[in-house]
């Protein structure tokens, strides 16, 4: 079978609080801020040469991107400002857009790391199962999980914006664990680049070797990043059996089978992509985007644009955030291809430390997921 498309009935997540008056005019300036940048760096590497922002980097920066590096800084712009400019950096050095399904395929024969169901709260669920481990350490690794992220992310349902990493070290032999130095990699992409997107880690089944491997790597997780890591409860208090592994205490009898679920997740979240960029492109290829409407929810685009809800009824703007003028291109910009995939309407068929930036007075503080 192939990733579930939708959360069970119920498992919604929490509305966002409004802003404050302040919160929103450092949100304004903000968005300002990063509508005006024409070009950034191709690489972090000292005098590379910058590049004009594509569609794609355009779209991802969306009010709750934005918002994501203002609460994960505490709401301080200049280090918003400067972990949001890293993290587009970084995506670009990376190539986080780039990396394909065949490319990874190689990682995950043997399904250690699955993106299936949804929890109480409509987090996407992503099993790492280092049990399954059949590849030797280096970088695509690394890139693995940030491929498997992304496209968790893809899948996240209008208004969600984290997920739950469910970490099964069952039959897990000591050669399973990653390496402190991947691991180290592995926590600073989270922590810096994917601020607020982890909800919860359930970790069962730790043997001896993994709890002293978690001592280990304890020093570099964050306080509040230990908060949302739990240990060997049951799965089924987070996760609605009905979207969860029998092999871990649910419903779905699921039996990986690389042939089949690879190209149905890649297939689901390309659908998805494609969506959300006709949106965006209908919308007028706004920075700034409600991620609430580009994920198909009730909810107006910001430039006022309409969503229709269910009954075709036109919804109406969100909660805290004020509408914003749409922003010219700059002199300089171009605007690259939408991503473009096959079968718009073909989710039904295939449905068989991340982190916060304390900041102290001004002083910036080790990263949480």
């Amino acid at each position: 079978m192939g990733p579930i498309a939708e959360p069970a009935a119920g498992s919604t997540p929490a509305p966002p609080a409004a802003l404050t008056a302040d919160q929103q005019s450092k949100y304004d300036q903000f968005l300002t801020e990063v509508r005006a940048w024409g070009s950034l760096p191709a690489s972090s590497a000292k005098g590379a040469e910058s590049t004009p922002l594509d569609d794609n980097e355009r779209m991802w920066l969306t009010r709750e991107c934005l918002l994501r590096y203002l609460r994960a800084t505490k709401w301080n712009l200049a280090q918003a400002s400067t972990r949001l400019r890293s993290t587009a950096v970084w995506r670009r050095e990376f190539g986080t857009e780039k990396l394909s399904a065949s490319y990874i395929s190689p990682e995950n024969e043997k399904g250690k790391q699955v993106q299936l169901g949804f929890d109480k709260s409509g987090r996407p669920c992503l099993y790492l199962l280092p049990q399954n481990q059949n590849t030797k350490p280096g970088p695509r690794q690394v890139e693995h999980l940030v491929y498997m992220l992304e496209r968790t992310i893809d899948l996240h349902p209008s208004g969600q914006e984290s997920l739950a990493l469910l970490i099964d070290f069952r039959n897990t032999s000591s050669g399973g664990t990653p390496g402190l130095g991947i691991a180290k990699q592995v926590l600073d992409i989270l922590q810096n680049h994917y601020p607020e997107r982890l909800g919860r880690a359930l970790l069962t089944h730790l043997p001896w070797y993994v709890s002293m491997f978690l001592k280990a790597i304890n020093p570099f997780i964050d306080p509040v990043t230990k908060e949302k890591i739990k240990y060997n409860e049951p799965l089924t208090d987070h996760v609605p059996a009905s979207q969860l592994m029998k092999a871990s205490g649910g419903d779905i009898d699921f039996k990986y089978d690389h042939d089949v679920y690879w190209p149905a997740l890649e297939k689901l979240a390309a659908d998805r992509r494609a969506k959300r960029a006709e949106r965006w492109e209908k919308a007028g290829k706004l920075i700034g985007e409600s991620e609430i409407y580009l994920w198909g929810g009730e909810e107006q685009s910001v430039g006022g644009g309409q969503a229709a809800d269910a009954n075709g009824a036109a919804a109406a703007a969100p909660a805290g955030v004020a509408p914003v003028e749409a922003a010219p291109l700059s002199d300089n910009a171009v605007v690259a291809p939408p991503v473009h995939a096959p079968g718009a309407n073909g989710d039904a068929a295939l449905a068989d430390d991340v982190a916060k930036l304390d900041v102290k007075d001004g002083e910036a503080v080790k990263p949480a997921v």
